[in-house]
């Protein structure tokens, strides 16, 4: 059964992606370029390439009535175009990228279908983006191009290393190493130890995004859970659920401006990891009573866990650069598969409404036709080619997206504001 799905993968991969099984970034055209990235009048971007020919002017079809430019090709414009002095470079405050959640219990409510348009919905804007898979189903993995991951470069490897890192530190925390009760890397499993010397770096892969990157999955990362037990078991002192965050800190802070990890239908030593890394916790859901009754769930156990944590590491957290109870900068709910005209759906709304409030963000995601087929080729409607659809439906579905990646922009950009407002205070004082 194996081999045939892996012969049936392979078919797909090459039908998906380009003949040699590398996914491309599609150009894009004039229209879109104006009408959904710079808000202009297409004739108004026109004459600036006009006038300046030293700005990329793209590919022009054979007919002359389009021109196509690359992300790298729009990335150079919002650089050195101006429109009423007004600059398009995106808002980014100061500090550290923001790092955001995308997780649920529930499988099939859309976390990596959202992750995945959020990521490019982003890039799109003009940010830097770096996606970390904590899901072993790969899914974000596959959509961004990447089919050939070892397992060492996945999240498991990062929890590796940090187990190394802070073996090591704790002993060195000790006047005396003989009286440190617990191992030093060395004494370490084998495979442990060779994983802990890779560089920060190591884990990072670039995408078939220019302005995207990815700490990928695979399936062989499914074992993260079994091994993170048994190294707890060999260290008790160490704090597991801190080693992305702790990861994340050694990057540059400008090296990215957004952070999306997109996790797994589960708590564990994954999930765990990426809620208490991340500044905002984004939860879709679906429109149904069941996922309802799952996101009520996830939020209960995952409240549980992280204070029992906050109960059982307190002596251990600041040592380890952790501040604990975690506290969010912002918890958003998304509504995921979303018929407008059903009234079902739209009473499931106002129950998450009721319950959760202005938590519950104002924009579902609408299920179209160009939505089905994103997750059926793990294409986001921004990599969707309009002209392979009637243009009103694609553009239906990107206005939906677009919609719901207003809101998330914006609830990143208050909760960006608020970390620099409190670190500013913190360095007055």
């Amino acid at each position: 059964m194996n081999e045939r799905s892996l012969a049936q993968q392979s078919a797909v991969r090459k039908a998906t992606f380009s003949p040699g099984e590398v996914k491309a970034l599609r150009p894009f055209s004039i229209w879109e370029i104006s009408q959904f990235m710079f808000d202009v009048p297409a004739d108004t971007l026109r004459k600036k390439l006009a006038d300046d020919p030293s700005l990329p002017q793209g590919e022009t079809e054979d007919d002359g009535r389009q021109r196509w430019f690359t992300l790298e090709e729009i990335n150079e414009l919002r650089r050195r175009v101006r429109f009423r002095g007004k600059t398009l470079m995106p808002e980014r405050a100061k500090g550290r990228a923001m790092r955001v959640a995308v997780s649920n219990f529930k499988g099939g409510v859309g976390k990596t279908v959202v992750a995945q348009h959020l990521a490019n919905a982003a890039a799109l804007d003009g940010y830097r983006v770096l996606c970390v898979d904590f899901d072993p189903q790969a899914t974000l993995t596959h959509s961004m191009g990447i089919v050939e991951v070892k397992e060492t470069n996945t999240v498991w490897g990062i929890m590796c290393r940090d187990l190394c890192r802070e073996a090591d530190r704790i002993m060195e925390s000790y006047d005396d190493p003989d009286d440190c009760p617990y191992p030093s890397s060395d004494e370490l499993p084998d495979d442990v130890r060779a994983i802990g010397a890779q560089r920060v770096q190591d884990f990072i892969q670039p995408t078939c995004w220019p302005t995207i990157d990815i700490i990928p999955s695979c399936a062989n990362a499914a074992f993260v859970e079994f091994a993170s037990a048994q190294y707890r078991s060999l260290h008790k002192a160490w704090s597991f659920f801190g080693c992305v965050a702790r990861y994340l800190d050694e990057l540059p802070d400008d090296q990215y401006d957004i952070i999306i990890f997109d996790c797994p239908p589960a708590i564990g030593y994954q999930s765990l990891n990426a809620a208490f890394a991340a500044d905002i916790l984004y939860i879709p859901s679906g429109p149904g009573y069941w996922e309802y009754d799952s996101t009520t769930s996830y939020l209960g156990q995952l409240g549980d866990a992280m204070a029992d944590i906050s109960d059982g590491f307190a002596g251990v957290a600041a040592d380890a650069g952790i501040t604990l109870p975690k506290r969010f900068s912002d918890i958003r709910l998304l509504m995921t598969r979303f018929e407008s005209a059903n009234p079902l759906h739209a009473a499931m709304m106002d129950a998450f409404r009721n319950v959760f409030g202005a938590d519950v963000c104002a924009h579902p995601i609408e299920m179209t036709r160009a939505v089905e087929q994103s997750g059926r080729f793990q294409m986001s409607v921004y990599e969707q080619d309009y002209r392979q659809m009637t243009r009103e439906t694609w553009k239906r579905a990107r206005q939906s997206f677009d919609r719901a990646y207003e809101e998330f922009h914006a609830t990143v950009l208050a909760a960006w504001k608020r970390n620099t407002d409190k670190q500013e205070k913190t360095d007055g004082k």
